[in-house]
């Protein structure tokens, strides 16, 4: 009672306002956070169940997918192909597209394209790709491929900067521009199929350290949203996918925990939330800490935990680095 009444003599005439604010503040939280809960069950708990799921196969008879001899492109090639759609695998490594083309063909009697490009090289590389996709009745398209750096490192102190930044630009925002250039005309015209681009939680908020990947996976992002409002009343289903760490040679995370989970456990998961969710992260405790971080939190605050975060791993990798070379 004394408390409540320092306030009021402090805040005088104001003290009702303030109070009408914060109860809307209040409210606010609750509100967004009813409907976090509300949309994370429809998408993890309901979705298959209610058959909400984006049935791949109805969309074509083949897929696409970029970066698939590891980690999450390769799960995206294995669960797909287990759906029964033929599969188009492109990256820059033939032995390991045979690898896994041959995996694919025998564990699901499916048929498989390999097609060997480097995403660094830029615009040239395109014209070829889609001359050997002419023909085909694609209805999956998973733009996955990306490049990251291998440690976090302030801009200007990035080695071989100019080069990386290049090679990150072209990996990471041509290869979904032009993939997606080449393909979706056909789906257009056929008025089906599905295009998954596999962005980050980087993308999603600033990620001082990583600033020009972080960038990148923005630009993921906000395309497609866009396509998505150009091209989703065209029968085209568009999603964004913002993972946190998944345990692969990318993320550099061998064991799988709960919140890091398995490249096939996260597709799977990621998979039956095509047709249901446009931008999540795939995952149900990505979704929550994306909720948390994302929505709860500063965005300030965020940029700094995290800035801190990645400069206590940059140091360690230095410091690493310096004892090695002694």
């Amino acid at each position: 009672m004394a408390s409540a009444t320092m306030v009021r003599s402090i805040l005088g005439k104001c003290t009702d306002g303030f109070a009408v604010a914060g109860a809307l503040a209040v409210s606010y939280i609750a509100l967004r956070l009813m409907c976090s809960v509300i949309t994370g069950l429809k998408t993890y708990v309901f979705a298959r169940s209610l058959g909400l799921s984006k049935d791949l196969k109805k969309n074509g008879t083949w897929a696409v997918i970029t970066g698939c001899t590891d980690g999450i492109g390769k799960a995206y090639a294995q669960q797909i192909a287990a759906q029964g759609l033929n599969c188009v695998l492109i990256s820059r490594t033939k032995s390991k597209l045979e690898e896994v083309a041959k995996e694919l063909e025998t564990v699901n009697k499916i048929q498989t394209l390999i097609i060997v490009a480097d995403f660094s090289a830029g615009f040239d590389i395109y014209p070829a790709i889609q001359k050997k996709l002419e023909g085909l009745d694609i209805g999956v398209l998973v733009n996955n491929v990306g490049l990251s750096y291998s440690y976090p490192e302030f801009f200007l102190d990035v080695p071989n900067r100019d080069q990386m930044m290049k090679d990150l630009i072209n990996v990471n925002i041509v290869s979904v521009t032009m993939m997606t250039s080449v393909i979706l005309p056909g789906m257009v015209e056929r008025k089906r199929g599905v295009v998954i681009n596999v962005s980050s939680i980087s993308g999603v908020g600033p990620t001082p350290l990583l600033t020009g990947y972080s960038a990148s996976k923005a630009f993921v992002g906000f395309m497609t949203k866009c396509l998505e409002s150009e091209y989703g009343s065209s029968g085209i289903t568009f999603q964004t996918i913002s993972p946190f760490f998944v345990a692969t040679k990318m993320a550099k995370v061998k064991k799988p925990r709960w919140n890091i989970p398995a490249p096939d456990t996260f597709v799977r998961s990621a998979l039956a939330t095509v047709g249901v969710n446009s931008d999540t992260c795939g995952y149900w405790a990505h979704d929550f800490m994306r909720f948390f971080t994302r929505s709860l939190l500063p965005e300030s605050f965020v940029t700094d935990h995290t800035k801190s975060s990645l400069l206590a791993v940059r140091n360690k990798y230095l410091k690493r680095q310096a004892t090695k070379s002694e």
